[in-house]
C-alpha cells in the first residue's frame, strides 16, 4: 500500500508545472455555462496525453469522460470537475482549481493502478459544465452518465477548510407583473403600477424573512423596472433565489412565497405569473463515512481542517448526485479572506499560492480512491450508509 501511495504523491508532484498551467489557461479565459468550450478542449487534451480513454462532448457539448480501468475489477469512483465561470468577475468561485484537483487526482490513481500487482477497478474524471446556475449534473443524471458510477467525489475552494460541508437545496423563480401603462402626471388613474407590484413583492418577501427558519434564505432583484419616470410601468420582472436545507423545507418556503407574489397582485390590481425553475438543486448529502477517509487521508498529509464542520453555505448541482451515489464535496481554503463570488476571490483562485492547497486535495482524493478500491469493506461500509439514507428519507 505504502508503494501505491508513493506513486500517487509521485505523479501528481512530477505534473505539479502542467497542472498549475492548466488551471491558469482556465482562469484567464472564463467561460459562462455550457459555453466552457476552451476549458473542455485543453482538459480533454491533456488527459488524451496522459493515456486516459477520452470521450469529448460527453452527454452534454461542453462535458467530457476520461476513464481507466475496469469494473470487472472493482467499483468505478468518479472524481469530479467544474470549470465555468461567473458573467463579469470570471472564476470567482475557483472552478479553475476544481477541474485541476479533479485531474490531479486522475493522474495519482493512474499512477496506482499501473504500480498494483491486480487490478483493483476503474477510475473516471468527469467534466460536469454549467453548476453556476445551470445544472450540468443534472442534465449528466438525467441523461444516464452515473449509472454506472459507484462512488462520486469532488473539493471545492472556499475560505475555510471542512470535510463534511453542507450546502442548501435551492431553486429559483421568476415573477412577472403586468399592469396598464397611462401618463404619470397628466392621467395616473388610468394607470395600474406594476412597479408597485414589484416593489411590494419584494417587501413581502422581505416581512417574510422574520418569520423564515434561520436555515432558509431568499435573495432576489427587480430586473425590469419601467421604461421612464412619467410613464406608469406595465411590466415589470424579479428574480428569485431561495434556499432551504432539505427539499422538503424548501417546497413550503416556496408555497410561502407564491402568498408574496399573490398578495403584490392583489393590492395593486396587476396581473401576475411566475415560473420555477426546471432544474432545482438539490441539498448536499455527504457520506460521512467516505468523509471521514478523505479528512484522515488530508490530515495525514499536513491539512489542517476548521472545528466548525455543520455550516450550510451556498448550493450545488453535487447535491443532485448525492442523492443518486455516496459522494463527498469538502471545501478547502486558498490564500484570501474574502468569499467565494468577489473579485478577490476571483483574484486568489488565480494566484499561484493556491497550487500547493489544491494539489493537496487532489493527493486526497486519490488516496480516499485507492482505499475504497483495495478495502471492500470500506466500500460496503459506504453504500450501506447511502442506503440508511435512501430508506431514512422515504
Amino acid at each position: 500500500m505504502d508503494l501505491l501511495k508513493q506513486s500517487i504523491f509521485q505523479a501528481i508532484d512530477e505534473a505539479s508545472e502542467e497542472l498549475g498551467k492548466l488551471s491558469t489557461d482556465i482562469w484567464r479565459n472564463p467561460e459562462l455555462n455550457f459555453e466552457e468550450h476552451h476549458a473542455h478542449e485543453i482538459l480533454t487534451n491533456f488527459l488524451e496525453r496522459k493515456g486516459f480513454n477520452v470521450r469529448k462532448k460527453f452527454a452534454i457539448e461542453t462535458a467530457f469522460k476520461a476513464d481507466l480501468g475496469s469494473t470487472d475489477n472493482g467499483p468505478n469512483i468518479a472524481v469530479i470537475c467544474e470549470y465555468d465561470a461567473l458573467p463579469e468577475i470570471g472564476h470567482a468561485c475557483g472552478h479553475n482549481l476544481i477541474s485541476e484537483a479533479g485531474v490531479a487526482a486522475g493522474l495519482g490513481i493512474k499512477a496506482a493502478l499501473e504500480k498494483a500487482e491486480k487490478p483493483f477497478g476503474k477510475i473516471t474524471v468527469l467534466g460536469t459544465p454549467a453548476e453556476e446556475g445551470g445544472g450540468g449534473k443534472i442534465d449528466m443524471i438525467n441523461a444516464g452518465v452515473f449509472d454506472d458510477i459507484d462512488v462520486a467525489m469532488m473539493v471545492h475552494p472556499c475560505p475555510k477548510t471542512v470535510s463534511h460541508g453542507s450546502f442548501a437545496a435551492v431553486d429559483t423563480v421568476t415573477i412577472k407583473y403586468t399592469g396598464k401603462a397611462a401618463h404619470a402626471a397628466a392621467y395616473p388613474w388610468e394607470g395600474v403600477n406594476a412597479l408597485d407590484a414589484a416593489v411590494l413583492c419584494y417587501q413581502n418577501v422581505s416581512c417574510l424573512r422574520q418569520q423564515m427558519k434561520p436555515t432558509w434564505r431568499a435573495h432576489g432583484i427587480i430586473n425590469k423596472g419601467g421604461i421612464k419616470p412619467n410613464i406608469i410601468p406595465e411590466f415589470t420582472e424579479l428574480e428569485y433565489y431561495f434556499r432551504a436545507p432539505i427539499k422538503q423545507e424548501l417546497d413550503e418556503l416556496r408555497d410561502k412565497m407564491k402568498s408574496c407574489f399573490d398578495s403584490a397582485a392583489t393590492a395593486t390590481g396587476c396581473q401576475v405569473s411566475y415560473s420555477f425553475s426546471s432544474k432545482p438543486y438539490l441539498n448536499l448529502v455527504t457520506n460521512n463515512k467516505m468523509a471521514d477517509v478523505f479528512r484522515s487521508n488530508a490530515q495525514s498529509i499536513g491539512v489542517k481542517f476548521d472545528a466548525k464542520e455543520d455550516e450550510i453555505a451556498g448550493s450545488t448541482d453535487m447535491g443532485n448526485v448525492s442523492q443518486i451515489i455516496p459522494s463527498i464535496h469538502p471545501i478547502y481554503a486558498i490564500e484570501t479572506n474574502s468569499g467565494n463570488h468577489t473579485k478577490d476571490f476571483a483574484t486568489a483562485s488565480g494566484d499561484p499560492k493556491a497550487q500547493l492547497h489544491t494539489l493537496n486535495q487532489a493527493k486526497a482524493m486519490a488516496l480516499t480512491c485507492l482505499d475504497i478500491f483495495t478495502d471492500e469493506n470500506l466500500l460496503k461500509d459506504i453504500k450501506d450508509e447511502f442506503a440508511m439514507f435512501n430508506k431514512n428519507s422515504k
